[in-house]
């Protein structure tokens, strides 16, 4: 049936989704807009070449047949178009309102907040459920009079929010009508639909097929009949009584596909025999395709031959490799196909491709993340049809008719699908296990192999394709039966389906797939100029066929010629631009599959004087191709030249996985870290974002803004998670169970315990002790025995290298308007995990640790830093470097810069331990009895500072381990609270010598006279008070003296020409007085570092807080020798011993000798 062009403009103008209604939500997409450019003469300007066919072909060919004929493969693309409109639209309404209780028609609160429909359930449902019957005729006054009351009164309001969507049902319906001409009208005219006859109109129709069948059974999930009823009852409302004007065929439209089944066995009965000569010619692919141990057996999916594995060569079946490049769209037809037209389940052979697609499947996908259950609608449709046939055959053999075939037949195909659906539930998940598995095997081969030997790509970049539509198919498969719930046959048991979550083959498959792509976009001027020199060959094998005998016999009219001449001079260009050097990236082909398809459409028809079983006869000759298969494997190659990328995008579209992040999530963070996951898979995993706002469809524009924000916020969790296992790599190796258990064994501490350990065994020293501690010698762990920790250590290395690499490999990651660069965020994680390290191990319980292990783990933990470095392109040296800097910085050095502000909080490590420094050495807070051991050159405590030995953390080498994490500006913050911490004590020493004044000053002048002498220090006020603060005097300043000491053995060995430069200086410096600013400031600096004589460094500190101090010259401070004279009749002294130990006083008076500057 032709369509005139009065059908065509009704048919645009009822598709015309744009309506004059301000509160639609829906507005028109291109497709539409296309529609409508048509219909005045316009042109879309972004319209696909498939669209401008027709202007073309009303260009070139007068003939108006012809024209006619060429213009339907536009109507089949449109309506593809629409139907992706529909049924994006249908999937949104379905999003908003949601699905119904289970088992009923009841629906959840959320439903009637949605503002869509009237918060009336029960109005609603009564005029649901009485459908068709018009709701004028059911006293609706008697099932809630409120609810009509409020209908009426705010009817406009509830016409407004249901109008887009009856828009949506009414364009459906049109869809309907059109749809059916169409598929009618291609599968009445077209000569074949075969495969290997006409494989571009058999994707279209079926194409088209499955889309009208996918509306339908979309659309079912929706409440049609509620929407239709109320919309009508308000409508008439607003009406005084008259009804919407299409009303009264959309109530037989809603009827006639309730359930969407009945409708359609009934309007598709008539394709019925053509779909299943099309499934016939499709089944031995799709057996195929799903006997995976046949594919690489035979070497389907491999570039080496099966029978000669040694020698490179091409696919050994390119033939079949074109076909397995459809087998995703091939199981669709057949499991659509027999669901529809179900009689043709009859044909021999049918059933065995039915049950083999039944037997791996539990849903049927329609939409996005839509589906409907598949066993469920086969046995509740297509059996009751199987029975009927079964019926008819029974009764005909009681007749005395040859029936017996059809009977045992029908049974047969009965008895297959109901034991499919238990097969299913059953090993459906083991099935596709296996087969991901073999898979990633194949895979694994295919990329060394191609990797290897590059120059077979493109000869076996059909091959490719395959691989990558079955890796599709086998992760779309997983993903969209997580959460699946089935009944089963016998029984109204309903079950879930447990899929495992934890697979590793996911990531597997993903990641082989990414590296495919990588490769392919990496040699695509090879494959590019292969094709080009497929399509030179072939241009010569056709012209060669085009003067043959056979077409010569065929007497073609003037206008197909002319069509052949122009087809194949688009091509004869290509041998002169491959003799070029440089092939053009900027190749159109698009002319010639233009032409081409203007082609097949002419002679497909059979109403055409020559068709394609015509010239399939006149040129095919033994061995070679005829000239319609020659043209149609052109068109397949010239694809390859100018549109590569779109063909990876077809082959290899992930998009859908977007409805299913939760699960794409939860999968990834189960197997990227686990015992067989694979970290560097994660780029896989995290390129899924790219192609999630990619389901936007323009007639729904919220839905842009929507997939891209859920699209960076999945690429944000899913770095975050690359990142956070990034980070445990790195602190497991850095843990006392990594590289620690080695470290620990080296430390002195273990040794001097085990020997303490073994002296206190006796003579057997080599047999533990009851209740001692059993310490592992160093090399234990080269024993057999012992190697599990070696061996999970070598397998971290490998997965943090390993991870390191790829993601250094991976360019930057853009999704829309965002620019994700993996390598950033790596830096960023490595270095906060650093500074988080660094801050945790400084207190451990509440305890401070030892600066030198301290310094210990932070080399550990560089090593580590050092090893990622070699494998990715950054300096993360520095940034450790940065991380220390901001750790020491409290403040600018006062002396080197006096003029400039403070810079606000910092160094928060090194304030940390200056703190506890300050707490419990210098002012003994918790009462350890913290003495100066000028013998060893450390403080001792006689109590452990909570689990701390004074002498662990304060001696010499504690110090200089403190001096070479934190630097000069550690050494600043420690020197500065010893700075505050001594001039409060010479503040007080200040307030004693002013208010003791006339006392000592008597004492000065009678000081031989020993009767006066003890009157005035009788007379002295709180002189132990003063002796403790004279004696902490001293202390502070051992510990200052003990930090110049370890600073000056530090910057001497590290920076020796600062060191010298300082040293040189205040050796030559001239000794003014008073002095000048500039010199003061630069030796109180050299002070601080031990650039001088220790005893000069104590003169330097005190003079520089006598410096500050108001009253600091006057004669007051000339009595200080006589307030130390009266610090010898303190009970100190009485209860104080000499330690030969400690070379001190117990009570720590010798720092009384300090004090007395």
């Amino acid at each position: 049936m032709e369509l005139d062009l009065q059908t065509s403009q009704q048919f645009l103008a009822k598709l015309r989704l744009k309506r004059n209604n301000d509160a639609s939500p829906i507005r028109s997409g291109p497709a539409e807009e296309a529609w409508s450019a048509e219909d005045t003469g316009a042109r879309s300007t972004d319209s696909p070449v498939w669209r401008r066919v027709s202007m073309a072909t009303q260009r070139s060919q007068p003939n108006g047949k012809n024209v006619q004929k060429t213009r339907q493969i536009e109507w089949v693309i449109h309506l593809q178009e629409v139907a992706r409109g529909l049924m994006t639209k249908l999937h949104k309404l379905h999003q908003i309102l949601g699905p119904p209780e289970l088992g009923s028609m009841h629906y959840p609160d959320s439903f009637w907040k949605t503002g869509i429909f009237p918060d009336m359930p029960k109005l609603c449902l009564h005029v649901a459920r009485k459908f068709p019957e018009h709701p004028a005729k059911m006293q609706l006054d008697k099932v809630d009079k409120a609810g009509v009351d409020m209908l009426h009164e705010h009817a406009g309001r509830y016409v407004s929010t249901l109008e887009p969507w009856i828009m949506v049902l009414e364009d459906l319906m049109t869809f309907r009508e059109q749809s059916l001409r169409v598929i009618l009208d291609l599968s009445s005219t077209v000569v074949t639909l075969l495969p290997n006859q006409n494989p571009l109109l058999l994707r279209v129709f079926m194409d088209l097929f499955c889309s009208f069948v996918r509306v339908n059974l979309l659309a079912d999930k929706v409440p049609r009949k509620m929407l239709l009823q109320m919309y009508n009852l308000t409508h008439t409302m607003m009406k005084s009584g008259r009804d919407y004007g299409a009303y009264h065929r959309m109530v037989q439209f809603v009827e006639a596909y309730d359930p969407p089944l009945k409708g359609l066995h009934d309007d598709l009965n008539f394709v019925s025999p053509r779909i299943g000569e099309i499934l016939d010619a499709v089944g031995p692919t799709v057996l195929l395709g799903s006997d995976f141990q046949k594919l690489r057996s035979e070497g389907y999916l491999s570039p080496f031959h099966p029978r000669y594995p040694e020698k490179l060569t091409n696919s050994a079946h390119p033939a079949r490799a074109q076909e397995l490049v459809n087998i995703e769209s091939y199981r669709e037809w057949a499991l659509i196909g027999y669901l529809v037209c179900p009689t043709e389940l009859l044909r021999p052979g049918a059933v065995d491709i039915a049950s083999v697609l039944l037997k791996e499947s539990l849903i049927l996908p329609l939409f996005r993340d839509e589906y409907i259950l598949l066993h469920e609608e086969y046995q509740q449709y297509v059996l009751p049809r199987i029975a009927e046939s079964k019926k008819l055959a029974k009764a005909g053999r009681s007749k005395g008719r040859d029936a017996d075939a059809e009977y045992n037949l029908a049974k047969q195909v009965e008895k297959q699908i109901c034991d499919a659906q238990d097969t299913a539930i059953n090993n459906a998940d083991a099935a596709h296990k296996e087969h991901r598995l073999l898979l990633k095997q194949e895979i694994g081969r295919m990329l060394l192999f191609f990797s290897d030997q590059p120059t077979l790509l493109a000869p076996n970049l059909q091959m490719v394709f395959a691989a990558l539509v079955m890796i599709r198919a086998e992760i779309l498969w997983f993903f969209s039966h997580v959460g699946v719930t089935v009944g089963k046959t016998k029984g109204a048991r309903v079950m879930p389906i447990e899929m495992d979550m934890e697979d590793p083959t996911i990531g597997f498959l993903l990641d082989g797939m990414d590296r495919l792509i990588s490769l392919i976009r990496k040699y695509t001027p090879a494959c590019r100029a292969f094709a080009m020199g497929y399509l030179s060959a072939a241009v010569q094998r056709m012209q060669i066929l085009l003067v043959g005998p056979g077409m010569v016999a065929l007497d073609i009219d003037p206008e197909l010629r002319e069509l052949f001449s122009s087809a194949l001079e688009s091509l004869d260009q290509l041998p002169k631009l491959q003799n070029d050097k440089v092939v053009p990236t900027s190749l159109d082909l698009s002319a010639f599959r233009r032409d081409w398809l203007r082609l097949i459409m002419l002679v497909s028809s059979s109403r055409s004087p020559i068709n394609i079983r015509h010239l399939d006869k006149a040129t095919v000759s033994t061995g070679n191709d005829s000239i319609v298969s020659e043209g149609n494997l052109a068109y397949m190659w010239s694809r390859s030249v100018d549109e590569m990328e779109k063909q990876i995008l077809q082959h290899t579209s992930l998009k859908v996985l977007y409805f299913y992040r939760p699960d794409v999530t939860a999968v990834f963070r189960h197997t990227m870290f686990g015992p067989e996951g694979r970290p560097q898979h994660c780029c896989a995993w995290l390129s899924l974002a790219c192609s999630f706002p990619d389901n936007a469809h323009p007639n729904v524009p919220d839905e842009v803004p929507k997939f891209a924000r859920d699209a960076v916020s999945y690429a944000e969790s899913i770095l975050d998670s690359v990142m956070g296992g990034l980070e445990g790599l790195i602190n497991i190796l850095d843990s006392e169970g990594g590289y620690g258990s080695l470290d620990n064994k080296l430390l002195l501490e273990q040794a001097a315990l085990r020997l303490n350990q073994l002296s206190r065994a006796g003579i057997n020293g080599l047999k533990n002790a009851n209740g001692m501690l059993d310490f592992p010698l160093p090399g234990l762990e080269s024993e057999p025995v012992h190697r599990g920790s070696i061996k999970m250590l070598e397998a971290a290395v490998q997965r943090l290298t390993s991870l390191c690499s790829v993601l250094n490999e991976m360019e930057p990651l853009r999704v829309l308007n965002h620019m994700f660069v993996p390598r950033e965020y790596l830096r960023d994680r490595v270095i906060r995990n650093f500074r988080t390290r660094l801050t945790s191990i400084i207190m451990v319980d509440g305890e401070l640790q030892r600066p030198s292990v301290v310094e210990a783990r932070l080399q550990r933990h560089m090593s580590i830093v050092h090893l990622v470095e070699q494998h990715v392109q950054l300096d993360l040296t520095r940034g450790v470097r940065e991380v220390l800097l901001t750790e020491s910085f409290a403040r600018h050095m006062q002396d080197l810069h006096p003029d400039d502000r403070e810079v606000g909080a910092g160094g928060e490590a090194v304030c940390t331990i200056t703190d506890w420094y300050v707490e419990n050495l210098l002012r003994d807070a918790k009462s350890s009895g913290v003495v100066f051991s000028a013998l060893d050159k450390c403080f001792k405590s006689t109590r452990p500072i909570g689990r701390v030995a004074a002498e662990s953390v304060a001696d010499l080498a504690e110090l200089k381990a403190f001096v070479r994490i934190f630097g000069p500006y550690g050494v600043d913050k420690l020197c500065d609270s010893m700075f505050t911490q001594l001039t409060a004590l010479v503040d007080t020493l200040d307030t004693f010598l002013r208010t003791n004044k006339e006392v000592l000053e008597s004492l000065a002048g009678n000081l031989h006279s020993k009767g006066h002498r003890e009157n005035m220090l009788n007379q002295l006020v709180e002189l132990e008070t003063l002796m403790s603060n004279t004696l902490r005097v001293g202390h502070i300043l051992s510990m200052r003296s003990l930090l110049a000491e370890a600073t000056a053995q530090v910057l001497r060995t590290n920076t020796p020409l600062l060191f010298s430069l300082l040293t040189d200086f205040c050796k030559h410096a001239p000794a003014n007085i008073p002095e000048k600013p500039n010199l003061l400031r630069l030796k109180n600096v050299a002070s601080r570092v031990g650039a001088i004589e220790l005893e000069e460094g104590d003169a330097v500190m005190v003079h520089s807080i006598l410096s500050t101090m108001d009253g600091s010259g006057d004669s007051t401070w000339g009595l200080l020798p006589f307030l130390f004279v009266a610090c010898m009749t303190s009970n100190v002294w009485n209860s104080t011993t000499f330690s030969i130990l400690t070379g001190g006083f117990t009570s720590n008076v010798h720092c009384l000798s300090r004090s007395a500057f």
